[in-house]
């Protein structure tokens, strides 16, 4: 516990100077005779008689300020766990929020890889269909075809038929169209 020294020692010499004047006051007694002299020791006695009573007081004083401000910072840290309380009940709140949305994205690209890899496979059945139906046919009609087509889809079909069949569809292609293919097929290959 603090101890106020600046108030004692202002207590103390009030007391003293008060005792003193009593001293030189005269008796205020019905017979009006003398003064009132104390002695060292009562002199003594009453001051710390008198020290003792404020030191209670402030102790008393002390005390009452210490339980306010030990009540006020209850009341803060009461608040305080409150917030904490509500913000974690937020972050809660927007981390399953989050969970969701990562849920529904997640279902979202597997439809989307699910669709990429099915006009993967449309792409590739496709590309199968041509290369039988070109395959059927004669090589002279099937170098006409293949010569008109972009060079990716040529190349492709090429690369899927038998290399004796390609290479009569190459031989009855217009020669710059063929070295064209040829050289994509190649770069393909690597």
């Amino acid at each position: 516990m603090k101890v106020n020294y600046k108030f004692l020692s202002l207590a103390f010499l009030l007391l003293l100077f008060m005792s003193i004047k009593k001293i030189d006051e005269p008796n205020e007694n019905k017979s009006g005779e003398g003064k009132l002299t104390l002695t060292q020791e009562e002199l003594d006695q009453k001051v710390n008689e008198e020290v003792k009573k404020r030191i209670e007081d402030v102790k008393k004083k002390s005390i009452s300020d210490l339980t306010r401000e030990l009540f006020d910072k209850e009341l803060k840290l009461d608040q305080k766990e409150k917030e904490i309380v509500a913000k974690a009940e937020l972050l809660k709140k927007q981390e399953d929020e989050l969970s969701l949305k990562i849920a529904e994205f997640t279902v979202t690209q597997e439809k989307f890889l699910g669709c990429t890899l099915e006009n993967k496979k449309n792409k590739s059945q496709r590309a199968d269909q041509l290369v039988e139906m070109i395959s059927n046919m004669k090589p002279d009609k099937a170098a006409a075809l293949l010569s008109v087509q972009s060079s990716k889809i040529s190349v492709l079909i090429l690369s899927k038929m038998e290399p004796i069949r390609a290479s009569k569809i190459f031989n009855l292609m217009d020669k710059e169209i063929s070295a064209r293919l040829q050289k994509e097929y190649l770069n393909m290959k690597q």
